[in-house]
């Protein structure tokens, strides 16, 4: 019988093209599975808690796998050989045994995303930051962060022709903060489609830049169309941050 975990780690995404499996490119769940199965002598397949894009990085991200090994959570030989194994820019953090049934996607009850725009040039930020100069009306993005809360169709900021069945999202909370030459685009919902987050601080920007006024998003909003709303921001400064669970499925 094989007991099932949540395997927490991190990621700086520079090198891979996205979490997800693709033939002949390296991905995050390709280097991990490989890591699993030469430390566990077993095959090990993971399924992630979403998809992230190429170039986009994680603090947190959760994935589970199933093993017939029965003592993993909370093993610090485990981990501490897994992160001998991996390449610097993969760590793994914690290993949790869950319930059997539980899952790493479809139980998630929220997701929180981080976008870092740096104001001035710095080169110990350049891989984590969109690097964008010139004067930003802070005041106008924080308004405009109002419409995201009261709408959940947000096919104006996705990609086109995907797979999902709906574009239906449900958001929480997002603001925007200034923190010295920094500014950082929190935002946390249920689900988020592909190229969302993006598309929305491109979005933000052209209002923080006075191209669009913050009551033009609910417009963008109800348009439900993609070329109603401005370019997606650079993939580096994305960051998962965390991914919420009900205390329930952990044993």
């Amino acid at each position: 019988m094989k007991t099932r975990y949540f395997i927490y780690l991190s990621y700086d995404g520079t090198s891979y093209y996205g979490w997800q499996v693709q033939p002949g490119k390296p991905t995050i769940q390709a280097r991990l599975e490989e890591a699993l199965s030469v430390m566990l002598r077993e095959d090990i397949k993971t399924s992630g808690a979403g998809r992230t894009d190429t170039g986009v990085h994680a603090r947190s991200f959760v994935a589970h796998f199933d093993s017939v090994k029965e003592e993993l959570a909370g093993s610090s030989n485990i981990i501490f050989r897994l992160n001998t194994y991996l390449p610097p820019d993969i760590s793994v953090n914690e290993i949790r045994e869950v319930k059997k049934d539980a899952h790493a996607r479809y139980d998630a009850i929220s997701r929180t995303y981080r976008y870092y725009i740096s104001l001035k040039k710095d080169p110990f930020k350049q891989k984590y930051t969109w690097q964008r100069y010139g004067n930003m009306n802070m005041d106008a993005m924080k308004k405009a962060c109002v419409n995201l809360t009261e709408h959940d169709d947000f096919t104006s900021f996705s990609k086109l022709h995907t797979q999902v069945k709906d574009n239906i999202c449900k958001i929480y909370e997002s603001s925007w903060v200034k923190e010295g030459d920094i500014l950082v685009f929190t935002i946390r919902a249920n689900r988020f489609l592909r190229n969302m987050v993006r598309a929305i601080v491109g979005t933000m920007v052209d209002v923080g830049a006075g191209k669009i006024s913050s009551k033009e998003i609910e417009n963008i909003i109800l348009a439900k169309d993609r070329s109603a709303a401005g370019p997606s921001a650079p993939a580096k400064g994305l960051i998962l941050e965390h991914i919420e669970y009900d205390p329930g499925i952990f044993i």
